[in-house]
């Protein structure tokens, strides 16, 4: 109270007291080299002592470590996310303009930093934890349990800097162990109303960067490029300085031992646009990778399609409108726009187009390969007519192949760090010497083997099957005409295939049961699936997503059909 000098940063005169005795602002947290003075009866009467100042951090601790906060953790976890995608060849714009603005949105949206906290609610939080640090005269002191109800139910206060560099005390008198400053309240902590960061989120906040910057980057490529290590994730935390010993309860926010899943990260990523505030995000046009035009020739290549395929799907891009800006782009707390998927769009757009010029019935395109290869063998001009069936095999082949190279991958992938983790300072040393153990182990079992080191990792590429035009063996489709299946109407090529079968006639209410349509592999064709199976792979997501699209694509595109469908069914009934 005795203190009235304006803050140096802010203007402000709303001071604090550290646990090493400074002044510090509770507006803008800036630790000034002024302490204050205490004057101790206990000590010698009437007499005034000066506190030494022990600093902001207590740099000196048993295990040499100094304290820290979660979302520190987690900063630093972004930072070598951003730069990793930054030696991929993203622009540096991503990384120190939109990331680290969309960061600093979210410590404030959360009241984590950069926001004003209300002095009485900080001043009654310090006052409970002081209370508490007297263990001997108070044997009856408040638990972490009982701090938390008192802060629901007076403002979530533990996310202020403030409170917890004094609920530290506090911390550390109880059985719960953590290496971090706010780690045991961080999972403690009832965040309904705002997003609690975890490691997934760590990519929400990547792909909305780069999303926001129109990287031709896609959330598929993004959780590849994590899977094959090329950006951190798994075993992050090893990165992090040594005075920040990660310990106890920090394992279960930092530690991952699953591969990130592709709709959490991407409804994760909605969420945060949403909690965040933000604009609306660049518009996406035909010029920009995540156009479906854009992607289709991707994935038409990719899966070794015929080039010629890309007119059509840009014509069922252009019929059903998914190719107008209004659609493409994101528009953050718009409940009537839908969230697109840009990669898994673009899928089931190819995979319509299959259905409509082969129908995928596992009998209609069989005869049409066998027609294909009559001609082919008569065919002396020109470029040879497309055959499913040869597509088939040789795609199938190199799928088997990849996949089983996968499998094998993940089944051999280490989870454990190299950084021994522990729970508690009792088992540090255990956990220390078991470990010493195994490295031993594994390094007499390799001399034993003859087992080489593992190999460096190969560069990344955007392609995971390659096909080249230059074979003689005939397994690239990319030239191959589709002639043999197309007959010319009134001067545009349709399909000689009339008829089309749907994945659904209604589609579900995706917020009730998180699907469009409900996929089960018995009750389509196997051509079907397999087609669905190879974007799958591609995009490393789950089949029944890539139908969801189908589904929707082809209600968009039948609309006018169904609905005399449905009202021809209604009339019957009545």
């Amino acid at each position: 109270r005795d203190f009235n000098e304006r803050c140096a940063q802010c203007s402000e005169v709303n001071w604090g007291i550290t646990d090493g005795g400074r002044f510090y602002c509770r507006s803008c947290h800036n630790v000034t080299e002024r302490t204050r003075e205490v004057v101790n009866t206990d000590f010698i009467t009437n007499s005034r002592v000066q506190t030494i100042s022990k600093g902001l951090r207590k740099q000196e601790k048993n295990d040499g470590g100094c304290e820290w906060y979660i979302c520190e953790g987690f900063q630093l976890i972004l930072k070598k996310q951003a730069e990793a995608l930054e030696a991929l060849g993203v622009c540096p714009q991503m990384k120190d303009e939109i990331l680290c603005n969309f960061w600093r949105c979210y410590l404030q949206k959360s009241k984590q930093a950069y926001c004003k906290r209300p002095a009485g609610e900080t001043v009654k939080a310090l006052s409970v934890c002081e209370s508490s640090t007297d263990v001997d005269s108070d044997p009856e002191r408040p638990s972490l349990l009982h701090l938390l109800s008192l802060s629901e139910s007076e403002g979530d206060l533990q996310t202020d800097c403030s409170f917890a560099s004094s609920v530290s005390k506090v911390s550390e008198s109880t059985s719960v162990y953590s290496g971090s400053v706010d780690g045991s309240l961080y999972l403690m902590k009832n965040q309904k109303e705002k997003l609690r960061m975890t490691m997934p989120m760590t990519l929400s906040f990547c792909y909305m960067a780069l999303l926001w910057v129109r990287e031709p980057i896609t959330l598929s490529e993004l959780l590849r490029f994590v899977v094959e290590g090329h950006i951190p994730y798994l075993n992050v935390f090893q990165h992090f300085p040594e005075k920040m010993k990660l310990c106890g309860l920090d394992l279960k926010i930092f530690c991952v031992e699953s591969w990130p899943v592709y709709e959490e990260v991407f409804n994760k990523m909605h969420e945060l646009a949403a909690f965040l505030d933000l604009p609306r995000f660049p518009d996406i046009t035909d010029s920009c990778f995540l156009h479906p035009d854009m992607l289709c020739m991707k994935y038409l290549m990719e899966a070794n399609l015929p080039d010629e395929l890309h007119n059509w799907t840009c014509r069922v891009v252009k019929k059903i409108g998914i190719g107008e800006v209004d659609f493409l782009t994101l528009m953050p707390g718009n409940k009537s726009t839908r969230k697109v998927k840009y990669d898994v769009l673009a899928a089931a757009v190819i995979v319509v187009v299959l259905k409509l010029l082969f129908l995928l019935d596992d009998h209609y395109e069989w005869l049409l390969s066998e027609f294909a290869e009559e001609r082919n063998k008569n065919n002396t001009e020109g470029g040879p007519y497309f055959e499913f069936k040869k597509w088939y095999e040789v795609v199938k082949h190199s799928l088997d192949v990849e996949q089983k190279k996968l499998d094998e991958e993940r089944a051999k992938y280490l989870w454990r760090c190299e950084k021994p983790l522990f729970y508690s300072v009792k088992n540090k040393s255990k956990v220390l010497k078991r470990r010493q153990m195994v490295v031993n182990l594994q390094n007499q079992f390799g001399k034993l083997s003859g087992s080489e080191k593992h190999a460096e990792k190969p560069n990344p590429s955007s392609f995971q099957l390659s096909w080249s035009e230059e074979n003689t063996d005939g397994s690239c489709f990319h030239g191959h005409s589709l002639k043999g299946i197309l007959q010319e109407k009134c001067g545009l090529l349709t399909a000689m295939n009339p008829d089309y079968w749907l994945g659904t006639v209604k589609l579900c209410n995706e917020k009730l049961c998180g699907h469009l349509a409900h996929y089960r592999e018995v009750e389509f064709p196997q051509s079907y699936h397999f087609v669905l199976g190879l974007f799958s792979f591609l995009l490393r997501t789950q089949p029944s997503y890539i139908h969801d699209e189908v589904c929707m694509i082809e209600h968009k595109l039948f609309n006018k059909k169904l609905c005399k469908k449905l009202k021809y069914n209604t009339v019957l009934r009545k």
